[in-house]
């Protein structure tokens, strides 16, 4: 198959896409598949190529060692050499039009919220993951967890806040809490707040990430995640830190996090709940194909934390390794995920195959 393996992109989360493609790519490249690494946003300049060219081009990578650096938009905007700062580079569409299927190793922002997914929806692109709907439900943790509380799917209570919002920001439970922007990930801009002061300190530093904040009831326990891929919920990993919380560096930087699958000293049925909680926040979520959902469990049950619907595929990240501690090795894993989606396809089961059959109506 000749397949885009689409990352980078503008998000603050850029290098960790770029390390999940880059993985993915020679994942693929050593499964006999024509992979091209494509950056969404520096894009393609074809040299002479022709569009179909350019998946000869084995253009791979070792892993990338992923910075500690939180990208702006400045920064980003300075790797573009002709002056844009339009999210699709130059050439990624038309090579997007012309593969098979595009394998999205985006994560955050434009990325995860549904705009690249509606691009390609509107171009008759397949990909891999959720539909812009979903996608952009998802990336919302607003949104998200009013639909997961409307299920009855226990979650932290939380109060959100826009920009220039007036006076003081009062939170109707007792600290700590945990201040988040509203769309994001990686925990880029998050922050636990003590006291009114760290709130107004940690509202403040999400406001250089995003217009709106969400503040969370802090919810002590275990910290575990769950990936699903083609309702297959895998077992769950448990996520120890050394010290601290699991923050940026915690996730992408080896050394700081211990990580054990299956969890140890987990009773099965708190196991076996967050596996049903997964599959269930998927389906309220309209998250179709592959997802990963966090979780908190304590003495009152399972906790989800957030869902991820582009999940991170980088050497430390979590999906890959619970398919490998459930038999599935990384490759398989890719494979598994495209193919996963292609029946989607087959089958007019995608979000958009969905839409198109109900205006039909």
């Amino acid at each position: 198959m000749k397949i885009v393996v689409l990352a980078g992109g503008r998000s603050t989360e850029r290098n960790v896409s770029i390390s999940s493609g880059y993985r993915i790519t020679n994942a693929l490249r050593q499964k006999g598949q024509q992979a091209t690494f494509i950056d969404l946003f520096l894009g393609y300049d074809l040299e002479g190529k022709t569009v179909d060219q350019v998946f000869d081009d084995a253009n791979t990578s070792k892993d990338l060692k992923i910075s500690d650096a939180i990208l702006t938009d400045a920064d980003i905007n300075k790797l573009r050499t002709d002056g844009s700062t339009q999210l699709f580079g130059p050439n990624v569409l038309a090579i997007c039009k012309a593969a098979d299927i595009v394998f999205l190793a985006l994560h955050g922002g434009d990325g995860e919220n549904g705009k690249v997914q509606a691009t390609l929806d509107l171009n008759n692109v397949k990909y891999t993951g959720s539909g812009p709907l979903a996608s952009g439900m998802t990336m919302n943790k607003v949104f998200s967890k009013e639909i997961m509380l409307y299920h009855g799917i226990q979650t932290a209570a939380f109060k959100e806040f826009k920009r220039n919002q007036p006076g003081e920001h009062k939170v109707p439970f007792d600290f700590p809490v945990v201040v988040k922007p509203t769309s994001g990930g990686s925990s880029v801009g998050t922050h636990i707040a003590h006291n009114q002061e760290e709130l107004e300190s940690g509202i403040a530093d999400v406001f250089r990430f995003d217009n709106s904040a969400i503040v969370e009831e802090f919810t002590p326990g275990r910290e575990f995640s769950l990936g699903v891929v083609n309702g297959r919920a895998f077992s769950a990993i448990e996520i120890k830190v050394h010290s601290g919380w699991y923050d940026f560096k915690h996730k992408f930087q080896a050394g700081y996090t211990d990580f054990i699958t299956p969890p140890k000293d987990l009773d099965e049925d708190v196991h076996q709940a967050m596996k049903d909680v997964s599959l269930q926040t998927m389906d309220v979520l309209g998250l179709q194909n592959y997802g990963r959902i966090d979780f908190f469990a304590n003495d009152k049950g399972v906790w989800v934390i957030e869902a991820n619907n582009l999940p991170g595929m980088t050497p430390l990240s979590l999906l890959p390794q619970e398919a490998e501690a459930d038999g599935v090795e990384y490759g398989d894993l890719v494979m598994d995920i495209i193919n996963g989606k292609l029946k989607l396809y087959a089958d007019g089961m995608t979000e958009a195959g969905i839409m198109t059959a109900a205006s039909a109506d």
